[in-house]
């Protein structure tokens, strides 16, 4: 396939869910074209896969061969995906070539991989030390280097999921075990906060303000400077669509918010009773609610590949 193809291409809400409409709003696998990847698929660490959606079918699919949860994914302006395994990283090509690869320390995980610029590389990874990384891939090189607090160091699974660089190369990291997001700038002083419980996600929006997922608690959280709340999803808040574990969220061009909803912790019998991803206006409106467990697993990162912007030059902030 080509480069050019393959860019075109904790539970209370649980009786709730139950109630789940056979008729959900949207067209299906055929909304977007995506690419999607989740944690812990089929209850498992093995065999996990990324998948591409176009046309309203799955066009591509990668097994990881390595032993690993897939919690972070982008496919690159070359048609190249790059993403997170847990316990390392990798680059593969459309025909399933590995171009790039790092294997993170004994007694580390790594659950963020994502493109800075052509040719580098964010990484967080876990353990004690937990330290966020720029690498260059051409040359292996760390570039950049940052310790970051933890609440237990030895708890390396808990420390964190996603974290981003900004634009202005500041650090946005959420926290997770410590229940807050902060930023960081280039000598790592902190010069932004905002207290977020079990955030599993961060990002910096175009208007200045920062979304954030709260994983187990179920919220998608809209915060300004001041750390005030401006906008908010809470578990219950969509009828019909309860929020299990939120992981990655974006903001869409139109306005619209995308949602990951995970539901590995829930029986593996309850999960196709849950929508994977939701797509919701900003009057809380739901306009897409994908599921189908069929073919894809559960929901931890995806990249709609209708949305504008390069993700090499910050185009999306996912």
């Amino acid at each position: 396939m080509s480069a050019r193809l393959f860019q075109i291409v904790a539970l209370a809400a649980l009786p709730y869910a139950a109630s789940l409409a056979q008729d959900l709003p949207g067209r299906g696998l055929a909304q977007h074209p995506f690419l999607y990847c989740g944690e812990w698929q089929n209850r498992s660490l093995d065999r996990q896969t990324i998948h591409i959606v176009r046309g309203g079918k799955v066009i591509w699919s990668y097994t990881n061969p390595l032993r690993g949860e897939l919690g972070d994914c982008t496919m690159l302006s070359n048609g190249n995906i790059l993403f997170s395994r847990q316990f390392g990283a990798s680059e593969i090509t459309p025909d399933k070539r590995i171009v790039w690869n790092y294997d993170g320390p004994a007694g580390t995980e790594i659950h963020t991989t994502f493109p800075v610029g052509p040719d580098k590389v964010l990484i967080m990874q876990n353990g004690n030390p937990a330290k966020a990384l720029v690498i260059d891939k051409k040359t292996g090189k760390v570039i950049r280097e940052q310790i970051l607090p933890v609440r237990d160091p030895k708890g390396v699974h808990g420390q964190f999921r996603h974290i981003r660089m900004t634009r202005a190369g500041t650090l946005l990291v959420a926290h997770m075990d410590l229940g807050k997001v902060v930023e960081y700038d280039a000598h790592g002083k902190e010069i932004w906060s905002v207290e977020a419980p079990s955030a599993w996600a961060a990002v910096r929006l175009k208007n200045g303000n920062t979304l954030i997922s709260g994983n187990q608690r179920g919220y998608v959280r809209e915060v300004n400077r001041k750390g005030e709340t401006v906008w908010k999803i809470n578990k219950n808040d969509l009828p019909g669509f309860p929020l299990y574990t939120v992981q990655e969220v974006s903001r869409l061009a139109n306005g619209n918010t995308l949602i990951n909803n995970w539901a590995g912790s829930a029986p593996t019998e309850q999960w196709k009773q849950v929508a994977q991803l939701i797509e919701v206006t900003p009057d809380k409106k739901v306009v897409w609610a994908l599921r189908d467990w069929d073919r894809l697993g559960p929901a931890s990162s995806t990249q709609l590949l209708d949305e504008k912007g390069t993700p090499e030059k910050f185009g999306l902030q996912r």
